[in-house]
């Protein structure tokens, strides 16, 4: 049974469409039209599971292969989140293809060969848990935070067991640190366990579709379950010694929230490597891109160059230069990663490797020239 012919439904964006509380809409109905006319099947991607997902649709929920999608490439498996069109019967079934993503979380794989992972697709918000529980790790908040920008998703930070912070000058402080870290991103404290503040969550992520990041005891399993109102997500408690947890989800489960909105969860995850995150990690360090602008040079390194406007603002104070070094760092790891994978660019990359070498033995023979 296609979309169309589903009792009181059509293809078009409707309350009363069995698929709205998933994220249909009238746009997603257009760009499936073409697999509707062939009686193929719409639904959403809920669980993939060794090549294999479940398929929520307007008939119910189905099993379904994915062979039928390229298996070889990380970046065209099919994934949860996507939109699919699904064969109407079979055994097994078979997802045909996905449709066009909005967007999409990508990480780069631990294989030494240059792939991306897709981790979630057409998210509208990354929400990035962080525990109170432990001691801030401010250059993973940035990491995952330029993932998220480079997503197309709105990234949002949560940090969760705030009722282990119970002075709140303290919380307060805390806040702020991940506020600088984070400019342009809403940051929130929730506690799962006494319910405070889930409900500023619910409303900020109730508008579309959101991802639950963090690593594992940032307590994402228990915040899903709050978000949910009931005890879907499996929680094992965080190890005293270090405040860290086990996997308790192993699969990105993705499901729909009582007050609209829908929640993807995911494993915790131990590795989060950039993948061409170059604009994300432009946006997660706003300010030094703005402080750059200003450089005299327009290929500022920020390293020794005269008229840095960014080293300038290190010592004035200004910039933090824990923010510099991350800024750097993460924009290095990014250029290795597109290197592997892209020739030119490496050609690119030695080619500056010799100026600047070229540049550092002028700057070194004029030096030694001023003193004969």
């Amino acid at each position: 049974m296609s979309l169309s012919s589903f009792p009181g439904s059509s293809l078009s964006s409707s309350s009363s469409h069995p698929l709205v509380p998933y994220g249909w809409d009238t746009s997603w109905a257009d760009a499936f039209a073409p697999y509707d006319a062939e009686g193929l099947i719409a639904g959403r991607v809920v669980r993939v599971d060794r090549g294999q997902c479940d398929v929520v649709t307007a008939d119910g929920p189905l099993r379904a292969d994915t062979a039928f999608v390229t298996p070889h490439d990380p970046m065209r498996v099919v994934c949860t989140g996507d939109w699919v069109a699904v064969e109407p019967a079979g055994d097994p079934r078979y997802v045909r293809t996905y449709l066009p993503r909005r967007s999409a979380f990508v990480r780069s794989t631990s294989s030494k060969r240059a792939e991306g992972q897709i981790l979630a697709a057409n998210v509208d918000h990354a929400v990035v848990a962080v525990s109170l529980a432990v001691e801030l790790d401010l250059g993973r908040v940035e990491r995952f935070l330029a993932l998220a920008w480079e997503s197309g998703a709105q990234p949002v930070v949560v940090l969760t067991k705030a009722d282990l912070v119970p002075d709140a000058v303290t919380l307060g402080h805390l806040v702020q640190d991940v506020e600088t870290t984070a400019p342009g991103v809403p940051v929130l404290t929730v506690s799962s366990t006494h319910g405070e503040g889930l409900d500023v969550l619910a409303a900020v992520i109730s508008g579309g579709t959101s991802v639950l990041l963090g690593q594992s005891g940032a307590g994402k399993s228990t915040l899903a379950n709050a978000l949910l109102g009931d005890d879907v997500m499996d929680v094992q408690a965080t190890r005293d010694v270090d405040g860290k947890g086990r996997h308790t989800t192993t699969t990105r489960n993705l499901l729909a929230l009582p007050g609209g909105g829908v929640l993807i969860d995911t494993p915790g995850l131990r590795g989060v490597g950039l993948w061409d995150a170059e604009t994300g990690v432009g946006q997660v360090f706003a300010e030094i891109e703005e402080l750059a602008a200003d450089c005299r040079f327009h290929d500022c390194a920020h390293l020794a160059e005269p008229g840095c406007a960014v080293l300038g603002a290190v010592e004035s104070g200004e910039l933090p230069e824990r923010r510099l070094d991350s800024y750097r760092k993460l924009l290095r790891e990014n250029q290795r990663i597109v290197a592997k994978s892209d020739a030119r660019l490496r050609a690119e990359i030695r080619k500056e490797w010799k100026r600047r070498g070229a540049q550092g033995r002028a700057a070194m023979e004029a030096k030694r020239g001023g003193h004969r």
